[in-house]
């Protein structure tokens, strides 16, 4: 796979940046990525532009990620578009379009989210010290 993504890979991620994982989390990606080809988006914040399909309490609860071609995926099919944009992490993009693997990834995702606050609550005094923005 090339260095830098084409212009079909462009992306705008949403994510919650009042929870100090999802920010941590974002923040690794967005070390690595071209900021030419990927946005990151902020959906916490007033104003946020999530587009006409997307309101910001949706954005909120689960992770998306907009296509440059304008479709909007979320959970583990979001993450997986993200990976394919990421140096270091595109084995894993790739691995997620096999056949089965999306699905099962997003089983997983799904695991997660409502165990998404008991592990922001554990993980902020960690992210705090180690100078992660808290939310």
């Amino acid at each position: 796979m090339p260095d830098s993504p084409s212009d079909t890979d462009r992306l705008t991620v949403y994510y919650d940046g009042s929870c100090p994982v999802c920010t941590a989390e974002i923040g690794h990606y967005a070390k690595r990525v071209n900021n030419a080809f990927v946005h990151f988006e902020d959906v916490s914040q007033t104003g946020a532009d999530t587009g006409a399909d997307l309101d910001q309490s949706q954005a909120m609860a689960r992770f998306h990620v907009r296509q440059a071609d304008g479709t909007l995926v979320s959970g583990a099919a979001g993450f997986a578009a993200l990976w394919r944009a990421t140096p270091g992490w595109r084995w894993l993009g790739q691995i997620a379009r096999l056949p089965g693997v999306t699905p099962l990834l997003e089983l997983a995702y799904r695991g997660f989210l409502p165990l998404r606050p008991f592990i922001v609550r554990m993980a902020r005094p960690v992210l705090n010290r180690s100078g992660h923005k808290s939310g």
